[in-house]
């Protein structure tokens, strides 16, 4: 049973390393077509599936308020940095279900190759409507899924791109000179 008292939210979550011009159209993308009270932005610590990053969490906590923070409905939430290690998507979402209706987890469609091997994937797929983005190469298949949407995005890039060519083009000129001298070894 849905609480209708709390506002409906939906989580994006990542490791923002460095967040780019996709993951801005993502986001203005979900705000106009789900119905949401709020996104909530959620850096990751460090990702499950990932054993470094190359910024530092306080860096990549920094360039989402950077480009979010004035963003409408979008609220960057730095729990799952506070917790200062690797936080599964099941536990952000009960932490944030407290105060909230967390309807919607949005991911990328690189993600449902190994989706069913998260952390309580079950519970989630009876919580939760996946919000998936399209990715090029990586096919949208959903039979194993309670239910979805599909977000199409079609912004070409991903952060490791970005790290391996160091292709400055995609990031927002308000963090790109800070996204360079983290590139260069200069920052975390």
């Amino acid at each position: 049973m849905v609480n209708q008292s709390k506002p409906t939210v939906a989580i994006f979550g990542g490791s923002f390393d460095p967040p780019h011009l996709g993951h801005q159209h993502i986001v203005e993308t979900a705000i106009q077509c789900l119905d949401i009270d709020s996104l909530l932005l959620v850096p990751a610590y460090l990702s499950p599936f990932k054993t470094s990053s190359l910024a530092s969490a306080k860096k990549r906590l920094e360039w989402c308020h950077t480009l979010f923070d004035n963003s409408p409905k979008v609220i960057v939430k730095a729990y799952e940095i506070h917790e200062g290690k690797s936080t599964t998507t099941s536990q952000t979402i009960k932490h944030f279900n407290i105060e909230n209706y967390v309807k919607y987890l949005i991911i990328g469609s690189d993600n449902l190759e190994k989706l069913s091997q998260w952390h309580q994937f079950d519970w989630l797929n009876s919580h939760i409507i996946w919000v998936i983005v399209t990715r090029e190469g990586h096919p949208i298949k959903t039979d194993f899924l309670n239910a979805w949407r599909v977000l199409y995005v079609d912004t070409a890039i991903s952060s490791s791109q970005i790290r391996k060519i160091g292709l400055l083009d995609y990031v927002d000129t308000k963090i790109k000179k800070s996204v360079h001298h983290v590139l260069q070894g200069k920052d975390k």
